[in-house]
């Protein structure tokens, strides 16, 4: 009996480590099936998860229901699984570089258990080698194995499967989305894919090697965001001859051929943090890439020139911005999400208080405790005061709804709206402006 086969008969288990937004959804699809260990190095989160909470609030208790999955935050439960899936985050630091202390942290944990005849599988973002490079000593030198194969060793096999995780998005949900997984040779390649084929509805895609899997989530999201950086400078260009891009956009894009990108903030966990992933191995190799960089560039510029046009805009209204008020709706990354990691909403916040604007917050999907702690500031749970500007800042559905009375009741004068993502329609008010 194969490897695959004793997973689908229980008779071997799958633990995944690291249940957050990546993780927990990962371990739950997989427990309609397998027999599975989610392991969390967070205890307070893991009672969460025992109690059919989800901490990210991406899942409901329904999505606990009937699952063979113990959830715990000893490592050594971990023993009892003989395929491991690794999907800690990976982040940056205050200075741009990757932040990879979680993944070898992770790493040196699951070295310490590894048996022979194991898997090992990351799914965390990375730039390509780090898999190889940085993780795979780090589980030898802790388990005392090879790799299964190299120089006829009977040791762990290794393998690389990007997540394709869409927080907030409900139809494109994981075992919809096509799934590229690798492995260190076609042995383990094959068996990996055999077991995530079991969950993965819409197919599975072999990557020649664990490297070109992870250069290939990495570039994902560096185009994405060399896209929307392109889209952002000509919204500055636009502003300034005073015109509206989304109408250029939508115009240009009567053409076939032409790719729809909106300017917007791009921050989170993804796009506003792999890009210097590649950058890092870049240098490593001594090249200096100039598109990606400056694609990082204007998109981190993006805060700054809202906040200034939101103070030269009060200028002109003959308002003093430092006796101004104004109010910020949403500081989550993205809409509809509670995840804040790297918001640029937040950045924005910092650029307005310094202009000595007072600045309130409010989200419906936020914890204010997490903002508080994040980036320590203050989230209100609505607003409380007349406000000289309100800044639409994530395109929340709660958002949507709301007509222009809303906004006035909130004004304290003439309504001055900045809507970011542009889910109001101009026409509505007076003066009203979107990026």
């Amino acid at each position: 009996m194969d490897f695959y086969s004793h997973l689908v008969n229980k008779k071997k288990a799958i633990s995944v480590t690291g249940l957050g937004y990546v993780g927990l959804p990962l371990a739950l699809e997989f427990a309609k099936h397998f027999k599975v260990i989610g392991f969390d190095i967070n205890r307070d989160r893991i009672t969460m998860m025992k109690n059919g909470i989800d901490p990210s609030k991406e899942l409901g208790p329904s999505d606990f229901l009937d699952r063979d999955i113990i959830f715990t935050h000893d490592a050594e439960d971990l023993r009892n699984a003989d395929f491991h899936i690794i999907g800690v985050p990976t982040d940056i630091d205050e200075h741009k570089v990757p932040n990879l202390k979680p993944l070898l942290s992770a790493s040196a944990t699951i070295g310490s258990i590894l048996k022979e005849g194991d898997y090992v599988v990351y799914e965390s973002t990375v730039y390509p080698g780090c898999t190889e490079e940085e993780c795979l000593p780090i589980l030898m030198s802790n388990s005392g194995l090879n790799l299964k194969g190299v120089n006829n060793a009977k040791g762990f096999s290794l393998g690389y499967s990007p997540e394709r995780i869409v927080p907030g998005d409900k139809v494109r949900t994981l075992a919809k989305i096509l799934k590229v997984v690798s492995g260190h040779n076609e042995e383990s390649c094959t068996e990996i894919s055999k077991i995530y084929s079991h969950i993965i509805e819409a197919g599975i895609y072999k990557a020649s090697s664990i490297k070109v899997a992870e250069a290939a989530k990495v570039i994902e999201n560096t185009q994405r965001d060399i896209n929307i950086s392109l889209m952002n400078e000509l919204a500055i260009i636009f502003d300034k001859i005073g015109i509206d891009t989304n109408e250029v956009i939508d115009a240009a894009a009567s053409k076939w051929n032409f790719h729809k990108y909106r300017p917007g903030l791009v921050g989170g966990h993804c796009i506003g943090v792999d890009p210097f992933y590649l950058l890092h191995k870049a240098k490593q190799l001594g090249l200096d890439p100039q598109v990606i960089a400056a694609g990082r560039r204007v998109n981190d510029y993006i805060p700054h020139f809202i906040a200034k046009k939101v103070v030269t805009t009060l200028i002109d209204k003959g308002k003093n911005p430092s006796n101004c008020r104004v109010l910020i709706m949403g500081i989550t990354f993205k809409e509809d999400v509670s995840d804040i990691r790297n918001s640029k909403v937040a950045h924005l916040i910092r650029e307005m208080i310094d202009y000595s604007l007072t600045v309130d917050i409010v989200d419906p999907y936020a914890s204010a405790e997490e903002v508080e702690h994040e980036y320590n500031l203050i989230l209100k749970e609505k607003p409380t005061e007349s406000y000289d500007a309100i800044i639409i800042a994530v395109g929340h559905s709660d958002y949507k709804s709301l007509e222009k009375e809303d906004f006035r009741a909130l004004a304290n004068d003439d309504l001055l709206l900045f809507d970011i993502k542009g889910i109001k329609n101009e026409e509505d008010y007076d003066n009203y402006w979107k990026l």
